[in-house]
């Protein structure tokens, strides 16, 4: 079945959980040597609601593709908005509802009201609140009253390379090598 210009609302048990909207949407019935799928080939728009309507997930994609009905594959320029406002931006995203994990092994970016994170191998929990980022990179702020409270010497690692090293010690001093090699390379 082919649809063109989709607005619709999904419920599960009688309440309504999601919101889709979508130029095309393609449902291919499975046959015995493949599984039901829906294409979303010129891209996606959804909103996930919690218990009290209110939107827990947004999710953005070019291209977008339900695999017997429980794992959806995302793809192009994938944007993931969580309800504290983080925004996650990749090429492809995997989310198995049945497990309830998202994963995905492309670059991604993150960017909170906190910091922002870049890396690969991304693997979080269904709502984007609980997740583990490889090969990562970022920039957040560290307060010196935090600095401060802390009696040992902390050793926050920028991977730049592999070449940078930022020294927080105890007293809130840090490495001011490490800022001006920072600076010019940015």
């Amino acid at each position: 079945m082919h649809v063109r210009g989709v607005n619709t609302f999904i419920s599960d048990s009688g309440v309504m959980r999601y919101h889709m909207v979508a130029e095309e949407w393609d449902i291919l019935n499975g046959t015995q040597n493949q599984p039901p799928t829906w294409n979303f080939l010129k891209g996606l728009l959804m909103e996930r609601y919690d218990e009290d309507f209110h939107i827990d997930l947004y999710v953005q994609s070019d291209t977008a593709y339900l695999h017997e009905q429980h794992l959806w594959e995302l793809r192009g320029r994938v944007v993931v908005r969580n309800t504290r406002g983080d925004v996650f931006r990749t090429e492809e995203l995997f989310w198995d509802l049945s497990k309830h994990e998202m994963w995905s092994y492309q670059y991604i970016r993150i960017v909170t009201p906190e910091r922002e994170l870049e890396g690969t191998e991304f693997h979080s929990n269904e709502q984007m609140t609980k997740y583990f980022v490889s090969n990562s990179i970022g920039a957040f702020p560290v307060s010196e009253k935090d600095s401060i409270n802390d009696n040992v010497n902390d050793n926050v690692n920028v991977n730049n390379n592999g070449n940078d090293n930022v020294n927080v010690n105890g007293n809130g001093n840090r490495n001011s090598n490490f800022k001006k090699q920072w600076e010019r390379e940015r």
